[in-house]
């Protein structure tokens, strides 16, 4: 199973969305929507770098999370996206103070 299959099935489950739902929301076509995400989910297709941007936004997720093959860094990946911009600047300060 590729990285992205992987992680698309990890957030999707996470959110608790079907694969149905999430292929409507992200702007397939309902007819399609369900097998579509299931075959992306599957690696049996690769989503253009547009719906993979939609897919993402619905799931609540950073694309470069969608990509990561790190488990850490997409862990941190999702951590860091979840902040606000106030407390993504205290991190990155403190990444630069600790590796500096």
């Amino acid at each position: 199973m590729s990285v992205l299959a992987q992680r698309l099935k990890e957030a999707r489950l996470r959110t608790g969305l079907s694969q149905e739902k999430l292929g409507i929301e992200a702007g397939l076509d309902p007819m399609s929507a369900s097998a579509r995400m299931n075959r992306y989910e599957q690696g049996k297709r690769v989503p253009d770098a547009q719906l993979v941007e939609r897919i993402a936004a619905v799931l609540g997720v950073p694309v470069t999370y969608l990509h990561s093959g790190d488990d850490e860094e997409a862990e941190l990946l999702l951590k860091f996206h979840r902040l606000k911009k106030k407390q993504r600047a205290k991190v990155i300060a403190f990444i630069d103070e600790v590796s500096g």
